[in-house]
């Protein structure tokens, strides 16, 4: 973007691939019928390029953003516009790019354009972000008359603002030639309304109107006085540098234009800063229904009042509309991201314990809805009214209790399921398999022995860490040593089973070359105790690597390990997991055999979406198998090629297990960040053969699930296992109105086995608000939230659609949400005016980020097996770490004090940001960089790596070096703050600047225009503000 101002063309005047607006499908991908058709007035484009936009200018040297910041694939040549799709026709910018408009321009364009070209004069004219009071009377309703030529031939003044009535829902286009000739822009802020300060004015002659009622000099027209009331907290973007309103206006050249300041439109980093200023660090008490918690970047100790913790389900509003009529016409999704065993910090109260003995938990009698605080008792203590149905029930004789002069029981706070959101309860009989007590879970470990894994040392690697991990596998906080038994598989072409018992000398080995049916060769002695038979498997894992040192077998089978391991546990007749170590395209004749597949042919192609499903179905029943029988599969995956983690990976996810993955794996450089996963995947809390439902109170129901998970019906959802990590997230539908006294009430309960082998329910309650009004529901929301269910949302459409429509609904339902919001709840104001809502100020630049992202914009330097990979990770995200996925963590390093605790402030995720003589750690979760510019201090340099000069530094290294300073030792406190906290070891990269290494670190500054497609932030604003205006028009 040239230094000489911030133009955009007639906004986005080509269709941008990928990006553009096709008939607006709203809502789920697949959209709703009733909105499929295009906007009214739609025609072709007149002429080869649509008809020429008036007064379209840009400034010499400056290409418009047009369809080559918004590709699909990146950028497009100039003069190749992509490929087009259905939609409003595209409003071309002048050929030419010439500062000045030919007057010769058709004043009376096509009609078919207006429709597009409605976001002209006042987008960028005035466009403003406001999140206060409205500060500019609107446009009026029919098209103002022409303006007075100006009486010099100078820069052109700004034109009179024509006025809504207030109550007028509908805002004209901004003005066009159609309107009459040089029909007038409004006139630019006098400055912003929510506390940033505006844009600087570029030109003397551009004067802010003066106080409603006075006369404005020439060139103005009187502005009578309005008066609208306060305007709902919002946030309003201004655009400065405009276009002249047409040819009368056009005489003289035009004043210097000026870049939309990035610092002028919402900061994430300011909402994250601003929620821990007044949040953090407090407690958050969950009394009161339907109160939005601090955001997930806020650190804060919560105390459970009768609603479960933020940590265990995060809402995309905290208040729902009463009718779906309103729900369907704000768009915005109602969805739960439930991570049921989220780990709750030492500092706050683990969940309690309920144990009824052999009666077992109090449930409604209709729908079956576990005693919690929303039940209410009546009758003196007799009858409970079910807060979810509403069906009156008796209370068993071991439960009653008497009432208070409030109606409320005695025992009140004694009793964690009537005081408390989140509690356990000790599972009867019924709820186990066979009605008989579990037994306690098993591990197996499954190594593949291949040629190339034993020449590059992994197999060494894994049976010398298994040593150390067995001894830390996870055990009840009571018990002495863990109840979890193990078991030890190896594999190429044919499985070998161990033989581990603990009177055992030598461990025996059993071989099964029948890979079509396998079968477990034997029972007594390969699930063992490990501490029993320590010695034993001591053995075996230092006779392993020896034992396949001399096989050239290079090809393996990879569904019969998963098949062996599921029969062993099924045998065993106890739930477990499967650690399987893999490292290659299964090729070997066997069920689940794999071909490569991978052809960049099919991207951008109706057959893309083939890349993400798994090539055959043999394992889609195979993980159905698994989850019958409580086998969760967690995958390390070792490709130094293409592995199909599309096929390979469809077992760990649907079992709730977790794909780990380590490209080109070189033992002296990665094998820490191997090890960190492996250790943390072992110790992990968990729980097995799980099934969730999710009730809720009449009105509204679950309606899709996402996440780890598998279903046989529309409402159990089954789980192999579920860890801390992983979340579930669940949207809602109306089936009837809600009522706002009442409220929404949600509850989740999971029944699971704990790792001592004990039956369990978890619940989880939480009580929203409901109201028939817009605004509390905008009020109510949370982006990191909404953004996590769009992500998933979209990314399992892209198993059925193009990513191109996904895409497009993406950027359509932004836009719906934030037009629904300007239209019924800000106060009437200029058409050219971005408003958003508070809470949603920064949605735009997620859901930015989200369109940026590899799996929805495929880029030539991302592999397949990579974009399968994310997809599948995203999917059983929680809110904390999809959102540091989406926008990255980035500090500067080089200004921290080494006397505090705290981490650095950060700053936003763009190159601006960046300078030549910082260093800035980058980490999005699942990558760090630690970025060196040019002119780095040598004494950092010195400090930190123990080397004279940036020149020395070796960017291959992947850990920093032990530097006995206080620098250095911050930088690494800094690093492990960051990574306690994420389910994934981050390998760090080191890059220095203008080095090749550089250009991946750039795809994290997701603010920025995307090296290969996807907007920048500004960029994609104008987009979003542009759809707004014309579903307003």
């Amino acid at each position: 973007m040239s230094q000489q101002g911030y133009v955009a063309t007639p906004p986005y005047s080509q269709s941008q691939s990928g990006m553009g607006l096709p008939p607006p499908h709203y809502g789920h991908y697949g959209g709703d019928p009733s909105h499929a058709g295009p906007p009214p007035g739609v025609m072709k484009p007149a002429g080869p390029l649509g008809a020429a936009a008036a007064g379209g200018m840009l400034p010499q040297g400056s290409p418009p953003p047009g369809p080559h910041q918004f590709g699909q694939n990146g950028a497009h040549a100039q003069g190749h516009p992509p490929q087009r799709f259905p939609g409003p026709p595209p409003v071309n910018s002048v050929a030419p790019y010439s500062p000045y408009a030919s007057a010769a321009q058709s004043a009376y364009p096509n009609p078919a354009s207006t429709s597009s070209v409605s976001q002209l004069g006042g987008q960028l004219n005035a466009m403003r972000v406001s999140t206060g009071g409205s500060g500019m009377a609107p446009p009026g309703q029919g098209p103002p008359g022409p303006l007075s030529a100006p009486s010099f031939p100078g820069p052109p003044r700004p034109p009179q603002p024509a006025i809504l009535q207030p109550g007028s829902q509908v805002l004209p286009p901004p003005p066009t030639a159609l309107n009459g000739p040089g029909a007038p822009p409004l006139p630019p802020p006098a400055h912003r309304q929510d506390g940033f300060p505006g844009p600087a004015l570029q030109n003397a002659q551009f004067q802010p109107p003066p106080p409603p009622g006075q006369s404005l000099g020439t060139g103005y027209a009187p502005q009578p006085a309005a008066n609208y009331g306060a305007q709902m907290p919002g946030a309003q973007l201004s655009y400065p540098g405009g276009f002249p309103g047409g040819p009368a206006q056009m005489a003289g050249p035009p004043p210097p234009q000026k870049k939309l300041d990035p610092d002028s439109i919402p900061s994430p980093i300011q909402v994250i800063e601003n929620d821990r200023a007044t949040r953090g660090g407090q407690v958050y008490v969950t009394s009161t229904r339907g109160q939005v918690p601090p955001l997930v970047t806020t650190d804060c100790v919560v105390q459970d009042q009768g609603n479960a913790s933020p940590r265990y389900i995060r809402c995309t509003t905290y208040c729902f509309p009463c009718t779906s009529d309103m729900a369907k016409q704000a768009q915005i999704p109602l969805a739960a991201v439930i991570t049921p065993f989220a780990t709750i910090p030492s500092n706050e109260t683990p969940l309690y314990l309920v144990n009824h003995g052999e009666t077992g938990p109090v449930r409604c009698n209709r729908c079956k809805a576990y005693m919690c605080p929303f039940m209410q008792f009546m009758e003196g203590g007799r009858r409970y009214q079910c807060g979810f149905c509403s069906c009156v029930n008796d209370v068993p004789p071991f439960y009653f209790q008497h009432l208070d002069h409030v109606g409320r029981r005695l025992d009140h706070y004694e009793k964690p399921e009537l005081s408390l959101g989140s509690y356990e309860y000790v599972a009867t009989l019924d709820y186990c398999r066979k009605n008989k007590p579990p037994n306690p879970p098993a591990f197996i470990f499954m190594i593949d022995v291949s040629y190339s894994n034993i020449k590059n040392g992994l197999v060494k690697l894994i049976c010398e860490e298994l040593k150390t991990v067995l001894e830390k596998l996870p055990k009840e906080e009571q018990q002495e040593s863990s109840a979890i038994r193990v078991g030890f598989i190896t594999y190429n072409k044919v499985l070998h089973f161990f033989n581990v018992k603990s009177n055992l000398a030598q461990p025996q080995m059993m071989v099964v070359t029948d890979v079509g049916e396998v079968f477990v060769p034997l029972l007594d002695g390969f699930l063992v105790n490990y501490q029993e038979s320590q010695s034993v498997i001591h053995n075996l894992l230092d006779q392993i690597p020896e034992m396949f040192a001399d096989s050239n077998e290079n090809e393996t089978v990879f569904a019969p390990v998963i098949q062996a391991g599921m029969e062993a546990l099924k045998a065993a007749d106890c739930p477990g997991k499967l650690f399987i170590f893999h490292s290659s395209l299964p090729t070997a004749e066997a069920p689940g055999k794999l071909k490569n597949r991978d052809d960049k042919k099919l991207l951008n192609t109706d057959k893309e979406k083939t890349l993400f499903q798994p090539q055959t179905n043999v394992y889609e029943s195979l993980a159905k198998d698994c989850v019958a029988h409580g086998c969760c599969v967690t995958l390390f995956l070792f490709p130094s090629q293409y592995v199909d983690v599309a096929s390979l990976g469809l077992v760990p996810q649907l079992t709730g297990g977790t794909l780990y993955k380590y490209n080109n794996f070189q033992i002296h450089l990665d094998s820490q960040q191997f090890l960190n996963d492996l250790r943390n995947d072992i110790e992990k809390q968990i729980g097995f053969d799980a099934i969730m439902r999710v009730r809720t109170s009449t009105g509204f129901r679950a309606t899709d699930f996402f996440g780890g998970i598998f279903m046989n019906n529309t409402t159990d959802v089954e789980m192999a296992a579920i860890d801390c990590e992983k979340a579930v997230t669940v949207e809602f539908k109306h089936d009837d109105k809600l009522g706002e006294d009442s409220g929404a009430l949600i509850q989740c309960a999971v029944l699971y086995t704990t790792i001592s082998g004990q039956r369990r329910l978890r619940i989880h309650n939480l009580g929203l608000n409901c109201s028939s009004q817009l605004a509390d529901l905008y009020k109510s929301c949370e982006t990191d939230a909404l953004v996590n269910f769009f992500a998933k949302s979209a990314f399992k459409a892209v198993l059925h659609q193009p990513v191109k429509v996904i895409r497009e609904i993406l950027v359509n339902q932004t836009a719906h949400m934030l037009a629904c919001y300007r239209k019924n709840c800000a106060s009437p104001s200029a058409a050219s005016q971005l408003i958003l809502p508070d809470s949603m100020k920064v949605l735009p630049v997620y859901v930015n980020c989200l369109l940026k992202n590899c799996v929805l914009l495929s880029r030539p330097e991302v592999s397949t097996d990579e974009r399968a990979y994310q997809r599948q990770l995203v999917m059983t995200m929680g809110v904390a770490d999809s959102q540091l996925f989406f926008y990255p963590l980035l500090l500067p390093i080089h200004t921290v004090d080494v006397s505090s605790t705290a981490l650095p402030a950060a700053v936003r995720c763009s190159e601006s940001r960046l300078s030549e003589e910082g260093l800035f750690l980058l980490a999005d979760g699942l990558h760090m960089f630690l970025w060196l510019g040019a002119s780095s201090p040598a004494e950092l340099i010195q400090g930190i790596f123990n080397v004279p000069s940036l020149a020395h530094v070796n960017t291959e290294i992947t850990s920093l070096p032990e530097v006995g300073n206080p620098y250095s030792q911050r930088l690494r406190t800094i690093m492990s703050i960051i990574q306690q906290k994420r389910p994934y070891s981050m390998k760090l990269v080191i890059v220095k600047q203008r080095e090749q290494p550089e250009m991946v670190f750039r795809q994290f500054l997701v603010e920025d225009k995307g090296l290969h497609g996807g907007s920048s932030y500004v960029d994609f604003l104008c987009c979003v503000h542009k759809e707004i205006c014309q579903l307003l028009n």
